[in-house]
């Protein structure tokens, strides 16, 4: 039985295996062997053990969410055996810093396709809590991206020809998640109106309300992104996620894709993660404010109990390309699939569907207007 959990070898053929969306389990290419993450992480207990109780020891030793700052004390940069056989790539373009084991070789950045990247030395890199695996594999993210170009009529035909979507990387985005309660309280002022005649009279009558709202709501694993490198807007829009997959980390997930190191820290991440609390308890507050014809917010507070960081791998595949010296930027959920990316509009096909709907129109109504003279 091999020693090393970072090579992740074959137990049948020493060939290397990757994670399999599609089956849940580590396939290995050379013998057609598979294993599930359980069968692995058995062959490998020694070195996973110490992994797996540090994780025990930060989930039963959380503190009391009474706190005014984020607690981030059970993270560790330890990453014991499994730092031996781990590796890391950085981009001279963007700077992103990308982890993977050793049998997984980076060949162009993810973020803005550069096809340089410098393999460097691991180490320092925070051990991640979670990681949600890859549900959908590679085929699927191609079938998806190609669909996606079918459906834009504007898009450039040599744009189509010359994308090269069999690159498309399966990356796992750095995120903070953050745990905690919120208690919220809103004043509004509302109106109830009704109109009813009286002789000859038209009379509306309207009552005034001043209605309070008060409430409490536990907060777990609220997502913020820690790359500079992913635009916020495209984490946002392949959201959500379905977080009752989440798996305490290991490795193992880890061969066939590469993992971005964070770049942004904790502090960096507090007020976004505060006002995403913010904003979901005072809307929850006023959607319990209905049947009336106005209603406007008078007064509202929130008060945040702040509870633990974890720090968690969420699965993205990616795609990374430019066109006319423009960089475009796809992004598909590993594990639903929703997608996002800017697309580039070919002018002249655009002006040529406007004439073709436009002169018809325009014919149509120079006739109308000659018949209504």
């Amino acid at each position: 039985m091999p020693t090393q959990v970072t090579n992740y070898q074959c137990p049948s053929c020493t060939g290397p295996l990757h994670y399999s969306g599609a089956s849940g389990k580590l396939e290995c290419d050379y013998c057609g062997s598979s294993y599930t993450v359980a069968e692995i992480e058995a062959l490998y207990k020694e070195k996973e053990a110490k992994a797996a109780e540090a994780f025990e020891t930060a989930d039963t030793a959380a503190q009391s969410g009474d706190s005014s700052a984020w607690d981030t004390g059970s993270m560790s940069s330890d990453w014991g055996a499994d730092a031996a056989g781990m590796k890391t790539y950085s981009c001279p373009s963007c700077g992103a810093e990308l982890i993977c084991d050793a049998n997984t070789a980076a060949t162009a950045c993810p973020y803005c396709g550069n096809p340089t990247v410098v393999p460097g030395q691991f180490a320092g890199a925070l051990r991640p809590d979670y990681v949600l695996p890859f549900k959908l594999s590679r085929e699927d993210a191609i079938n998806a991206l190609r669909r996606h170009y079918k459906n834009k009529p504007f898009l450039p035909r040599a744009f189509s020809a010359q994308n090269q979507i069999e690159k498309i990387q399966g990356v796992y985005v750095p995120f903070w998640m953050f745990d905690g309660e919120a208690e919220g309280h809103a004043r509004y002022d509302a109106t109830r109106s009704r109109v009813f005649r009286t002789g000859d009279w038209e009379v509306t009558k309207t009552d005034h309300f001043e209605i309070c709202r008060d409430g409490s709501m536990p907060f777990e694993k609220v997502p913020v992104d820690a790359s500079s490198r992913m635009p916020d807007a495209h984490m946002d829009s392949i959201e959500p996620y379905d977080y009752a997959e989440l798996k305490p980390f290991s490795s193992a997930y880890l061969p066939g894709f590469l993992a971005d190191k964070y770049d942004v820290p904790v502090a960096d991440c507090e007020s976004r993660a505060d006002e995403r609390c913010r904003k979901t308890v005072l809307d929850a507050l006023g959607r319990t404010v209905s049947g009336y014809d106005t209603c406007i917010p008078r007064a509202q507070d929130v008060r945040l109990r702040r509870g633990k960081v974890h720090y968690a791998l969420l699965p993205v595949w990616m795609l990374s390309t430019r066109w006319n010296g423009k960089s475009f930027l796809f992004a598909m959920n590993g594990q639903t699939g929703k997608m996002v990316g800017d697309l580039p509009t070919d002018a002249g096909k655009y002006w040529r569907t406007f004439a073709a709907i436009a002169a018809p129109v325009a014919l149509l109504g120079t006739a109308l207007s000659f018949l209504l003279r």
